[in-house]
Parts: C-alpha cells; sequence; structure tokens
C-alpha cells in the first residue's frame, strides 16, 4: 500500500522536523467539490493566509519565508489531480521543507496552521480514520478480495472455483451429485480462504469484512485459520457483483461500528491499569513522564482536538518517535474525566 506507506513515512518525518527560527504552515484542504462540482477551498484561503500572516514584519526572514511558502503552494495546487479527496501539505521555504499529499480520504474540513512545529494531530487521525482492510466477496463460485486504505482500493485479487448446476434428479443420483456439488463448494471455500489469509500475511491487515451469502459464510468460517478468525470484524450482505463504492461504503460503517465497541475496551483496558496493575496513566504531564520513560505502548487521545489544545501535536509527535501506537477515541466523553489522552504501559516502575 504505497500512499498509505507514504503518509505514514511523511507523519514519521515530520514529528522530528526542527525548522530553526522559522514558522511551520501545516495545511488541511477539503478538496471534494460542491453540487456545482466547483471547489471549495479557494475563498478560504484566500481570506485566512492574509489573516494568520499578519503581525510578520514584512522584511523579516520569517515574513520571507512565509511569502516564498505561499507561493510555492498557490503553484502546487494548480497542478493536484481532481481525482482527490484531501490534501494535507507542510511548508517551511526557511528550513527547506515542502511536503504534499493529495489524498483519496476526505478531509472534513478547511484548516490552516502557523506554528513553531508542524500540525499533525489531523494527518495522523486521518491514518487512523481510514486503515487499511480486507473485505472479502463471496459466492459459492468466485470471490473477491479488496484491500482498502485511505479510503480508496489498494489492491484486488480475484479466485473463481467451479461452476456447478442443480439438476432435477430423484434417489441415489440426486444424494450423489448434492455430495459432488458440496464438495465443489468446500473446495472453492479452502481456496478462497488461503488466498486471504496470503492477502492478510501480505498486506500486514488486522482487519477483515466477509460478504456473502447463506450458503458460502458458514463454508468460509469453517476454513478460516485462527489468525484471521481473529481479524473479522464483521458479516455483510453483498451481491458478489456490488462496486467498489457500494462495498467501501457498506465496510466502512461496519468498521465506524467496530470502532464504537473496541475504543471502549481501550479506555477500559487503560482505567484498569491506571487504576489496578500500574500499567496505565492518564492526563497530559503523566503521559509526558511516561513518554519520557519509554513506557508508552499505546497511545489513547480524544478525537476532539480542542480537548488538549497545543499539547495533541507534542503527544502524536513523542508516539511516532517512539514507535507507540496511537488510537483516536471518537467518543470523547469515555477519556473527558481523564483530560482527554491516556497511555497504555509496556512496564511498570518498580517501587
Amino acid at each position: 500500500m504505497p500512499q498509505l506507506d507514504q503518509l505514514a513515512g511523511q507523519l514519521d518525518r515530520l514529528a522530528t522536523f526542527d525548522p530553526g527560527p522559522f514558522p511551520v504552515i501545516s495545511l488541511y484542504l477539503n478538496l471534494q467539490a460542491d453540487d456545482r462540482g466547483r471547489d471549495r477551498y479557494g475563498a478560504f484561503l484566500k481570506k485566512t493566509f492574509p489573516e494568520r500572516i499578519r503581525g510578520y514584519a514584512p522584511h523579516a526572514p520569517e515574513r520571507k519565508s512565509l511569502d516564498r511558502d505561499l507561493e510555492r503552494i498557490d503553484r502546487y495546487l494548480g497542478d493536484v489531480p481532481g481525482s482527490a479527496n484531501g490534501l494535507a501539505l507542510f511548508a517551511c521555504a526557511g528550513a527547506d521543507l515542502f511536503e504534499a499529499m493529495a489524498l483519496p480520504a476526505p478531509i472534513q474540513e478547511h484548516q490552516l496552521f502557523i506554528t513553531n512545529q508542524p500540525h499533525l494531530y489531523p494527518l495522523a487521525r486521518l491514518i487512523d480514520e481510514y486503515p487499511p482492510y480486507a473485505v472479502l466477496v463471496a459466492d459459492t463460485n468466485t470471490a473477491r478480495i479488496i484491500v482498502f486504505a485511505l479510503n480508496a482500493v489498494a489492491r484486488t485479487d480475484y479466485v473463481d472455483g467451479p461452476k456447478t448446476k442443480r439438476h432435477k434428479m430423484g434417489g441415489w443420483s440426486q444424494a450423489r451429485y448434492q455430495r459432488h456439488t458440496d464438495n465443489f463448494h468446500l473446495h472453492h471455500a479452502k481456496e478462497v480462504v488461503d488466498h486471504l489469509a496470503r492477502v492478510v500475511r501480505q498486506e500486514r491487515i488486522n482487519k477483515v469484512i466477509l460478504a456473502g451469502d447463506d450458503v458460502i459464510v458458514p463454508l468460509l468460517r469453517s476454513q478460516l485459520p485462527k489468525d484471521v478468525t481473529d481479524f473479522i470484524v464483521d458479516v455483510v450482505r453483498l451481491d458478489i457483483n456490488a462496486s467498489d463504492r457500494d462495498i467501501l461504503e457498506a465496510s466502512i460503517a461496519a468498521l465506524r461500528e467496530d470502532d464504537a465497541t473496541t475504543d471502549r475496551e481501550h479506555v477500559d483496558r487503560l482505567i484498569a491499569g491506571y487504576r489496578g496493575s500500574g500499567l496505565g496513566c492518564v492526563g497530559v504531564e503523566a503521559v509526558r513522564r511516561a513518554f519520557d520513560l519509554g513506557q508508552v505502548d499505546e497511545l489513547l487521545i480524544s478525537a476532539r482536538a480542542e480537548a488538549l489544545g497545543p499539547a495533541a501535536d507534542e503527544l502524536i509527535a513523542r508516539a511516532r518517535q517512539t514507535a507507540a501506537n496511537i488510537r483516536f477515541i471518537e467518543d470523547a466523553a469515555l477519556l473527558e474525566p481523564f483530560g482527554g489522552v491516556g497511555a497504555i504501559l509496556r512496564f511498570k516502575l518498580s517501587a
């Protein structure tokens, strides 16, 4: 999944970027056209950029860096592909930074930040919202395995089985033919599952959605190895000929439902560690100390950026620098009593 890898690499580079004395522009744009087919970001940029650079002296090095950034951003936006739904762009001419990615995943709202560090929270949240996952759509004859990432198709594999038709027979012949057909279906299910397992391992997938009819789904489940069974998020009803767009929409809805359940499980684990085992901490200061000691295994952070203010970017950067997992908790109320953030720890310190 090259684009997802590129985005993750961009996040890692920006997490360690040092701009020196120069300001950094972090720009997130929703590139989806409005109902008239026009972009919706032109007016935003025209209004917001002058407001944000006000206060920088016209001939100061910082202002010159920003002016060069604005010129380059303007040129870049003229070449953005029309198929893109979102844009994440970071620029600091004074420190030789210009990184931009046009994305299939949508950015919910235009945002512009001019600060002393890249604003990484929306970028990390995008990766969390649109992770890589596989959807298996099958019937007793054919199967499609689609890997989605960042709201787009990253890979499609097909598995075709032998065609079987039911015939009206009687007695022993009918029973023998039915066993023959059932064996074909079972063999097909095994081939499909073996192929799915290879895709899951090759692409490092940990979320899988099954879709099929009442005949094939039980057969698929009976053949799944345990390491793939553990990744099953949901089983949905989809026709084998469903479009990629319909499959994407149905599977994203299933992922969102699963996230709501697993978010609660992760927060419960955090609270148990915080109150009992010592393998959890909550609040900005406690999480900072845990990062300093290399303890953080998973950062749990509110999906509402305003819950944390400037600390959100700092904690995201620390997580990327230390290979800690990042999980955004969609229901902000779950972390609200703890200041919007907590960490599940790799180890606890001895008394």
